[in-house]
């Protein structure tokens, strides 16, 4: 007899999850195909005294017609032929099944003389083995709830060690896109903020840089990539990285945005990601800067004695990634004596205010901060006043990534 193996998607360990217990006892499925009729499963009680349900079935196809989320367990006959030919290794029935049922406990039942084979089913993956000579309803019992909570204990340790796997990636992540910033001797101040938007199982594509060339300018970067995964995220670190190594290299300007730009065309998984760049280089003397933007909100300049402005916006040139052979023209702002310049992503200004569908924007934000500044917070604290604020109005964290940066002098 040929047992057909039905298309079904493979779940993956992440999709795994124990097969619930009932609170009427447990449900057990037989996978078995005895045409004499002589094989039976004896009646059983779980350790509540409820009598253990049976169901029944032929061959896989009936096996997943029949596996419903409240089957715990799976006894399956070894002498059922292999999945599409007759006579074919019965672990090969096994490993369907298992490919099947990734969260189900499985047994597998066997000949008293076939002990070798029963020994491998285990290997392959089943939880344990009985021999029919042996099988009585006490035995079954036991060797079921048994079985049933091995896999629990094998699901719940795969999930804690994907877990560490998972927050070990994050980190690393994190290391590429929230660096340390290479400031020394410039007599700046930096403090940045991080906050992963809600629900975020990695982080999302928000990145900054923040470096002196050997000759005393102070280069500054922030950037977004439209999305939020492992994709967007690895894109981040690797614009990152490549602006850290143009700037150093002397790139600055439209000449930097293109070049990036062409990295980021070359590593996209798709031509539909696009990035936003906010970049700053601010001159040695402290006193003046460049600003480019490509498609990102304009960063907030405060100087002292004067209410925070953003830099103007009618030169911005196209997010990266959006048009071929676009340009970026090169804005220059004074600063002054004593400034902050604040940078940040669209995460900041997308939140919600109040239970309606009115979202801060910039100009929102421009009134929080001046609000903070105006009772005396700085630096450090201007920053966590300001995302304080913007998560509460919000009620509740964000659901999009938040960057933000800050660059102090005098």
């Amino acid at each position: 007899m040929s047992v057909p193996v039905p298309r079904q998607r493979e779940a993956s360990a992440t999709e795994a999850r124990p097969a619930p217990l009932s609170d009427s006892g447990l449900t057990l499925l037989v996978i078995e195909d005895d045409p004499s009729g002589a094989f039976t499963v004896p009646d059983m009680l779980d350790t509540e005294g409820n009598r253990v349900r049976i169901r029944t079935a032929r061959n896989l196809t009936e096996a997943t017609r029949l596996l419903t989320d409240g089957v715990q367990c799976i006894l399956l006959d070894l002498a059922l032929p292999g999945p599409g030919r007759e006579g074919a290794d019965a672990l090969d029935t096994l490993r369907a099944v298992l490919k099947l049922a990734p969260s189900h406990a499985v047994l597998v039942l066997t000949a008293e003389d076939d002990a070798e084979r029963a020994a491998e089913a285990v290997r392959v993956g089943a939880q344990d083995f009985l021999f029919r000579g042996e099988l009585d309803g006490r035995i079954l019992s036991r060797a079921i709830r048994y079985a049933v909570e091995r896999k629990r204990s094998d699901l719940a340790q795969r999930q804690l060690t994907e877990s560490r796997l998972r927050a070990q990636e994050n980190a690393r992540l994190e290391r590429g896109l929230l660096p340390t910033p290479l400031l020394q001797d410039s007599g700046l101040r930096f403090a940045a903020r991080y906050r992963p938007g809600r629900s975020r199982a990695l982080l999302g594509g928000d990145f900054y840089d923040t470096v002196r060339t050997p000759d005393g300018t102070v280069h500054a970067m922030i950037g977004d990539v439209c999305g939020h995964g492992p994709d967007e995220a690895a894109l981040g670190v690797e614009l990152r990285i490549a602006w850290r190594a143009l700037t150093f290299a002397g790139l600055c300007g439209d000449e930097l945005l293109g070049t990036l730009q062409q990295v980021l065309e070359n590593e996209r998984p798709d031509d539909e990601l696009f990035a936003t760049l906010c970049t700053v280089d601010i001159a040695p003397d402290g006193r003046r800067a460049g600003v480019c933007l490509a498609g990102h909100p304009a960063p907030l300049v405060i100087r002292s004695g004067m209410a925070p402005r953003l830099v103007p916006t009618d030169e911005n040139g196209p997010a990266l990634g959006l048009l071929p052979k676009a340009r970026w023209p090169r804005r220059e702002i004074l600063l002054g004596g004593a400034w902050s310049l604040m940078m940040y992503t669209d995460g900041l200004i997308e939140g919600r205010v109040g239970p309606g569908v009115q979202r801060l924007g910039q100009e929102g934000m421009v009134e929080i901060v001046a609000r903070q500044l105006g009772e005396g917070l700085r630096g450090e604290d201007l920053l966590d006043a300001t995302v304080t604020e913007v998560r509460t109005l919000n009620g509740g964290e964000l659901t999009d990534d938040l960057a933000v940066l800050l660059l102090d002098r005098g």
